[in-house]
């Protein structure tokens, strides 16, 4: 379980509540709690999303989209819209969502109702990955306290304006972390993506236009209106908006989430923020923003922390999960344990992604194993890059870009396994899929 960090370099907006009791709603409110959403309600649609276009704010999921202009694609007609929180956080080595559901609920459920207000919406869904159900339990005190308050359900405020939240956990599918997947698990369906077009914002969830965006990016929009979209956007880096959250993993000396500014420095994180490698030892790679993402060798982590600086760098800033590796790693290991995730929670809709998962996790395995044979590094790069963009949604690029980045990096650990130089044990091949999150 995360616990509650610090450092000097943090700079708190979606963070400053932390560790103060506001889980409760006496204290979210005094904590300035509950006054965004008001604001907005008389300020009116259009502030709400000049404002959030003026924050820089970018989609804390993985895609880095902008989030006020993804509000402002919802058409302006008279079918039901909905908000749909996706809480599903699955991706290995993330876990920055589990905190705020755990320490400012109720910041989730005020960005929701002011995404709600910002695209004529009156029902918000707070989609909570099936894992976390022991967090529902905080998320649904909270809903049940603002109900209590008026500050959901009819005449919210006494303003005249309703909206309503409604809670829900999924069944623990990776899957349904893609935003048409959730929308289907939502409607009580299998939970595998649609075709796009048409996308969410027209027709979406029961068909209806619908937003959806991840918790950490629901939770920025009440700082984002008390502080003003400029005042927010200065905090990061050029194009990217405002501070982030990083939750910081593997081998370092201080593991935790920090809210960093966008743009922050991966070096410097790692060693300045997190302490560095832990015991001392030499760092071997690190995966900058969870499983999906190519991974950094040690000389290439002299870049800022924003979607674009890591997208020049060859990777991805993904959902903020870092995961520093030592030199005890073995990369043949770790990329088998990754890729047997990818085949475990992949739908099997898609034969590219069904059929090529299995076949890099049998190769890999007889690699790791010992039974490696010369052709086996040529065909997992060969696997990878013919899952590529061959799918309907990205989970079978997700499995397909780290593999490529360890085969191409590590290319020659990956032939001593099969030279016989090195070995792994069988037995850990058969609980690859165990604790895999």
């Amino acid at each position: 379980m995360p616990t509650l960090v610090s450092h000097p370099d943090e700079v708190k907006v979606l963070s400053r509540r932390f560790g103060q009791g506001a889980a409760n709603i006496d204290k979210y409110l005094e904590l300035d709690g509950y006054k965004a959403v008001q604001q907005a309600i008389a300020e009116g649609p259009a502030w709400i999303i000049d404002t959030m276009k003026a924050s820089g704010l970018r989609g804390r999921g993985g895609a880095g989209f902008p989030t006020g202009l993804k509000w402002s694609f919802v058409p302006k007609n008279d079918k039901a819209k909905y908000v749909l929180v996706n809480g599903d956080e699955s991706e290995p080595g993330t876990c920055k969502d589990h905190v705020i559901f755990r320490e400012d609920p109720h910041a989730v459920i005020e960005g929701t109702m002011i995404a709600g207000l910002a695209i004529g919406s009156k029902l918000g869904f707070i989609y909570l990955r099936g894992e976390y159900r022991y967090l529902l339990k905080i998320v649904e005190k909270a809903v049940a306290e603002a109900y209590e308050r008026g500050f959901l359900g009819k005449n919210i405020f006494g303003t005249g304006v309703d909206f309503d939240i409604i809670t829900q956990t999924g069944a623990g599918a990776y899957e349904v972390g893609e935003e048409s997947a959730l929308m289907e698990s939502l409607e009580g369906k299998r939970g595998v993506p649609r075709i796009k077009p048409p996308f969410p914002a027209v027709v979406g969830l029961y068909g209806g236009p619908t937003v959806i965006n991840n918790a950490e990016t629901i939770a920025s929009a009440p700082h984002i209106l008390l502080m003003g979209g400029p005042a927010y956007a200065a905090l990061g880096s050029e194009r990217n908006g405002g501070t982030r959250l990083f939750g910081i993993s593997g081998h370092v000396e201080r593991p935790g989430v920090y809210e960093l500014p966008m743009g922050y420095n991966l070096k410097k994180a790692i060693y300045e923020v997190a302490g560095g490698v832990k015991g001392g030892k030499k760092l071997k790679a690190v995966v900058p923003g969870g499983s999906s993402c190519p991974v950094l060798l040690p000389d290439e982590l002299d870049v800022g922390l924003d979607f674009d600086q890591m997208g020049k760098a060859g990777t991805m800033l993904g959902s903020g999960g870092i995961v520093v590796l030592d030199e005890t790693v073995s990369i043949v290991e770790f990329a088998l344990r990754v890729i047997s995730f990818y085949q475990h929670e992949s739908c099997g809709w898609c034969i590219p992604c069904r059929e090529g998962t299995d076949w890099i996790k049998k190769t890999l395995t007889r690699v790791y194993e010992g039974g490696g044979q010369k052709k086996d590094v040529a065909n997992v790069q060969y696997l990878a890059e013919n899952m590529m963009g061959r799918t309907f949604c990205p989970l079978g690029d997700a499995a397909a870009m780290p593999t490529l980045g360890f085969v191409k990096k590590f290319r020659q650990e990956f032939e001593d396994y099969i030279d016989g130089k090195k070995a792994g044990t069988p037995i850990i091949t058969e609980q690859l899929h165990v604790g895999a999150h």
